[in-house]
């Protein structure tokens, strides 16, 4: 029998180094609130911090019922590929809805996007080149911060008050800064909850027609109305109907795992966000959109609306009333008509970031208002997401902060 010699080992290859990441991908952190909640997903932690909706008022058979019609009477279609400006099934629903609110919206008009923060993306890319200036509130919806971030945009922020950005205060950034767009999230803001009045409104959209500025306005919460009445879009002022991009989701109305949402916006931006989706994704998925379009007709979405937002206001008061005592005399915190959020600032001397560890500790947890801001950041700031608990829980949570904070 002959014996083979096993062969020789090769030779260690040399190993260079690989290149390094794209310099944004180096510069840009990740998202802080991402961060918490990884170290807040204990299932005995009351989690004030994400903005989560509350799973338990999704209309799961609705949902389901939908997509068993779509998969049931048009699999072929369902499970293919699609056309990048979206369902033209789900655009005219939207468009109607959108229209019924006030801004006379066509199917043409509208964009499908995977979730409303893509839209932010497309927008970036089909705006934004390094070096442009971008307006923001202060403080910001954080991964709008992280897109401009990407961009490589200066981000600056326009001082405010409890009803939102100043306008005078805008004007003078405009004149001095040059900016090529400002961002805003004027009703049920995230973080803070506040909601621009409709002269402010006004005000932003004629700044944006004298000086020549993209406003790009941001929805997701402005059907989660608990009291008081609705404050029209600032799309919907003829000074800026031809340079405002509207943005909507269904995420916080329907469900987020869906990764629906639009955008609304004059043709030739709207191709140009077209072209950049292109590159991004091709297209949401069709399945999603059909089953989306099949339940706004088949159900009435404003219904379920009404009922989720009753029972977040629910949720808001019970926050509100045990604010006092969990939180440090001399804290003031706001009281949102709708959305998700409030927002609270603690006296001078704490510092919520450096809180953190000791809160979570007691179970219990919010997100520290510092991450927010674009500039100087207010450290004794804080955001609580009061949907996503029970007014129990809530209470429970209230007074586990409480417990934490005296114990400092």
């Amino acid at each position: 029998m002959t014996v083979t010699e096993p062969a020789p080992a090769p030779a260690p290859v040399e190993r260079a180094p690989l290149p390094p990441l794209a310099a944004r991908a180096r510069s840009i952190g990740g998202s802080p609130v991402r961060d918490i909640l990884a170290v807040t997903a204990r299932p005995e932690v009351i989690n004030f911090a994400g903005g989560l909706p509350a799973p338990e008022l999704f209309d799961a058979e609705g949902v389901a019922a939908a997509y068993q019609a779509v998969l049931t009477t048009a699999p072929g279609r369902a499970l293919q590929y699609s056309t990048t400006e979206g369902e033209p099934a789900l655009r005219a629903a939207l468009a109607a809805r959108t229209t019924a609110r006030g801004l006379p919206t066509g199917p043409d008009d509208l964009l499908v996007t995977t979730g409303s923060q893509q839209a932010l993306s497309l927008l970036a890319t089909a705006l934004l080149e390094p070096g442009d200036t971008v307006l923001v509130e202060d403080p910001c919806y954080l991964a709008a911060l992280q897109v401009f971030g990407f961009a490589g945009a200066r981000v600056l922020p326009v001082p405010g008050d409890a009803h939102g950005l100043d306008p005078e205060a805008l004007e003078d950034l405009i004149t001095r800064e040059r900016p090529k767009l400002l961002y805003t999230v004027p009703t049920f803001q995230n973080p803070t909850g506040r909601t621009m009045p409709a002269e402010r409104r006004a005000a932003v959209a004629e700044a944006a027609a004298r000086h020549g500025l993209w406003i790009i306005e941001d929805d997701p919460y402005g059907e989660l109305r608990f009291e008081g009445e609705r404050v029209p879009w600032t799309a919907a002022h003829e000074a800026a109907r031809d340079r405002t991009v509207l943005l909507g989701s269904l995420s916080k109305v329907m469900a987020p795992g869906l990764r629906l949402g639009w955008l609304r916006a004059p043709e030739h931006l709207r191709r140009a966000c077209a072209v950049a989706k292109q590159a991004a994704d091709l297209h949401t998925p069709t399945v999603n959109q059909l089953a989306a379009a099949r339940y706004l007709a088949d159900r009435d979405l404003d219904a379920h609306v009404r009922r989720v937002a009753g029972v977040y206001g629910e949720r808001r008061d019970a926050m509100l009333a045990g604010l006092a005592d969990a939180l440090p005399e001399g804290s003031v915190w706001n009281r949102p008509e709708g959305g998700m959020f409030l927002w609270a600032r603690l006296p001078e001397r704490y510092d919520t970031a450096a809180l953190l560890p000791e809160v979570v500790r007691h179970d219990v947890a919010y997100v520290p208002g510092a991450p927010f801001y674009a500039g100087e950041p207010d450290r004794a700031t804080l955001r609580l997401c009061f949907v996503t608990q029970t007014v129990e829980e809530i209470g429970e949570g209230l007074r586990r902060l409480g417990a934490a904070l005296r114990a400092r």
